[in-house]
């Protein structure tokens, strides 16, 4: 393509600033975003562009994006050559390695990992290089319950079911603001469109949240159920299916163990007996189980506020639990398994390994392993306390657990005081990266490469998109693949090697296994005459080809003439539709038993603990505290972007007027709030949009500390809502920090 600097084209690229993965049509002037439109011709998002996408070009264009390395010297940041950061980095790194061991490495993966091709691709190799088993990431801060429920339900953590919104005609919907977060665990651009036309063509929407969002006023039914019971909720609709008999899980009942075992365990949770705890009358709960049962095709879909509560595994097990017993879960209209392109290609039904939880746990505080990370609660500790086995260096790509992660002070602390070495891969410096000895900034999303590897395992409707990047690399800028190739390189003895080395081991690994399986396609063949074969410009897209290829849809190196490559891909630049989604099960089962098990140890040894939440609250005026989205921002990536500041993008602390006349507050007054683990001021926003009882604080904020570079989220700093968690408050099952339903004290600033 021509990049003239004095020419205007456009050019298509996948969103890549949440989980709907719209495709937009990019207006580029020279070598710059001008403008970005929704592509009309995606065939996944047909043109719908949210404010985030609409303002990638600013994202694109931030003065305080960083150009070129920083290294640390005399204590001081200082611009670098690309070749000098990676010099100190494979002379610090396998030092200490070398005289502390693997573990004394830790990796922490933050979100934006999975919404970037390198992200995706170099994780595991790095993580494979370093031996360690100290893995951070975020999905303890989010979905972390969801793939743990995954896990013991299906036998493995990535097998999830999404809700079938096209053709569903009922919906219950808990915990989750699609109109404001485009989405999660569930990739549907348009998710608002999709709602509104389950309602057009007769369908019904229930949304369970203590807050009136944007997504529960469109609702037929909004329950604005107390924060941190949805488990309760959801297990006393377990308890009206059975005493009711409304149980029918038609085909998978030969695919089901446990059925009766779910009965007993879910008898003493009536709506009755859980109605105070939930703040929501039993008739409305036998109401909703009746409607959930009767529905000719409904799901149930529940997110981050019924995961990061402290029953989130429970609540995200009881989300599947209801899809199954009222025959909903893998038939169409109700919750069913995508089948992504890069997926493995389907194989008969079998028993599998099954899945195991706690195989090794934190050196501190004992915090068992939930898909081999750890929780990012227990960063903090497991570098400050002393002791053999101490974290004394890290890798953090794309991560900011100094805002996102609970007591940010504490762990603002040890990054300063207690590492001997620390690289981030971020763009921005921002309140964790300030503290590094070596920042690799990647280069922004127009100059990027885009391929859902994770997305499209949980999307709506089986499809397959690749845009290569829109704008060249800038001379002095990096590939954010070939970042995260020469780091492998340099923590495993390869410095100087070129970064293409690491995608051809893993291409010739990869191949190796394949050709020694007899239910391959290339069984038996030669895998340097399959590797050769392979296309693509880079590494990254000889990698894709080699998946897609070898994936569900792939022409099996020659064996489908009609299957997929990366070159069929390129020549569909809007993408391939591969259908809507069908059933899967019992193929995708990977148990023990080869079934699914409705009621694992694990669960049931966590459901006195649920019990126990019975007993509900005993202070009518106590409160207690809920995060919020925002549809202009993600987390704390995008306060930088002027474009999306203000309007609704406030860190305000949401409270009902009846809250705020009891303790004396005024819209606009700033209150002090106080929990486990501090306390912080807030400007006051009265609203009947949040329920009695609940006050709530958006997630993301913090932006003032010194030493960053983020001049327009400095200007606008909010308070960081994570600071009044101490970390202590865990999800035993999964290691999710809860962030919602934690009680707080609330009063004038004085």
């Amino acid at each position: 393509m021509s990049h003239d600097s004095s020419s205007t084209r456009t050019a298509l690229r996948i969103c890549p600033l949440c989980e709907a993965t719209c495709g937009l049509t990019l207006t580029i002037e020279g070598a710059r975003v001008t403008g970005a439109r929704g592509d009309r011709d995606d065939v996944f998002s047909q043109g719908f562009i949210c404010p985030k996408g609409a303002s990638i070009g600013g994202l694109d264009e931030d003065p305080d994006r960083l150009r070129t390395p920083l290294v640390r010297k005399d204590g001081v940041l200082t611009e670098a050559s690309w070749s000098e950061a990676f010099d100190v980095i494979a002379r610090a790194l396998p030092a200490v390695t070398e005289e502390h061991g693997p573990q004394a490495v830790g990796v922490v993966l933050g979100n934006p990992n999975v919404h970037t091709m390198a992200g995706a691709l170099y994780p595991s190799v790095l993580l494979g290089a370093l031996r360690t088993r100290a893995l951070f990431t975020a999905s303890t801060l989010d979905q972390m319950p969801k793939h743990v429920s995954s896990g013991l339900l299906f036998g493995d953590p990535n097998t999830i079911p999404v809700p079938d919104l096209d053709r569903t005609g009922h919906l219950l919907l808990l915990g989750a603001n699609p109109l404001e977060s485009n989405g999660s665990l569930c990739t549907a651009p348009d998710f608002p469109g999709r709602l509104k036309a389950l309602r057009r063509r007769g369908g019904s929407l229930t949304v369970v949240d203590p807050r009136r969002t944007r997504t529960a006023r469109l609702a037929d039914r909004h329950v604005a159920i107390r924060p941190g019971t949805d488990a309760l909720l959801l297990a006393a609709l377990t308890h009206v299916l059975f005493e009711e008999k409304l149980t029918d899980p038609g085909v998978l009942v030969d695919h089901l163990q446990g059925i009766e075992e779910v009965a007993e365990a879910v008898r003493d949770f009536s709506p009755e007996a859980v109605s105070a705890a939930c703040d929501v009358d039993a008739a409305t709960i036998r109401a909703i189980a009746r409607e959930l049962a009767a529905a000719p095709a409904a799901a149930v879909y529940g997110r981050i506020g019924s995961c990061t509560v402290e029953h989130g595994t429970l609540a995200s097990w009881l989300v599947d639990v209801l899809n199954i017993l009222t025959g909903n879960l893998d038939r169409p209209g109700g919750a069913l398994f995508p089948l992504s392109a890069t997926a493995r290609a389907p194989r008969p039904a079998a028993p599998g390994k099954g899945f195991a939880l706690g195989r090794w746990a934190s050196r501190v505080s004992g915090h068992p392993e939930a898909k081999g990370e750890l929780p990012i609660s227990a960063l903090a500790e497991e570098i400050a306390v002393p002791g053999e086995g101490r974290i004394r260096a890290l890798i953090v790509l794309a991560a900011n657990p100094v805002l996102s992660a609970p007591d940010g002070d504490r762990l603002d602390r040890a990054l300063a005081d207690g590492l001997d070495f620390m690289v981030s891969v971020d763009p921005y410096l921002n309140e964790t990266s300030r503290h590094a000895d070596v920042v690799l900034p990647p280069p922004p999303p127009s100059q990027s490469a885009h391929f859902d590897f994770a997305f499209n395992t949980l999307s709506v409707r089986n499809q397959v998109r690749y845009t290569r990047p829109a704008v060249r690399l800038d001379a002095d800028r990096m590939d954010e693949s070939e970042i995260l190739a020469r780091l492998v390189l340099a923590v495993s003895g390869m410095h100087g090697a070129e970064p293409d080395a690491v995608d051809a081991m893993v291409i010739d690994r990869t191949l190796g296994k394949t050709v020694a399986d007899p239910r391959s396609p290339v069984h038996g063949r030669i895998p340097a005459e399959l590797a050769a074969a392979l296309t693509g410009r880079t590494g990254p897209e000889r990698r894709l080809d080699l998946m897609l290829r070898l994936g569900p849809y792939g022409d099996g190196f020659g064996a489908d003439p009609d299957g997929l490559t990366l070159e069929r891909l390129l020549a569909h630049p809007h993408g391939i539709d591969l259908g809507p989604l069908t059933s899967r099960v019992p193929q995708v089962l990977a148990t023990r038993s080869g079934r699914i098990e409705l009621l694992p140890a694990p669960i049931a040894a966590d459901l006195p603990r649920l019990r126990d939440a019975l007993a509900g609250r005993t202070d009518p005026d106590a409160l207690v505290l809920i995060g919020r989205r925002h549809l202009r921002s993600n987390n704390s990536w995008m306060h930088n972007v002027a474009a999306l500041t203000g309007g609704s993008n406030v860190c305000t602390l949401q409270m009902h007027p009846e809250d705020a006349a009891r303790l004396g507050l005024v819209d606009g007054a700033v209150a002090t709030v106080t929990a486990d683990g501090g306390e912080l001021s807030a400007p006051v926003e009265i609203t009947d949009g949040v329920r009695t009882g609940v006050v709530s604080l958006p997630h993301g904020w913090g932006h003032s500390r010194p030493g960053t570079r983020m001049s327009v989220a400095a200007a606008r700093p909010g308070v960081n809502v994570n600071q009044l968690l101490d970390g202590t408050r865990l999800d035993p099952l999964s290691g999710t920090a809860v962030l919602n339903g934690i009680p707080v004290t609330v009063a004038p600033t004085r």
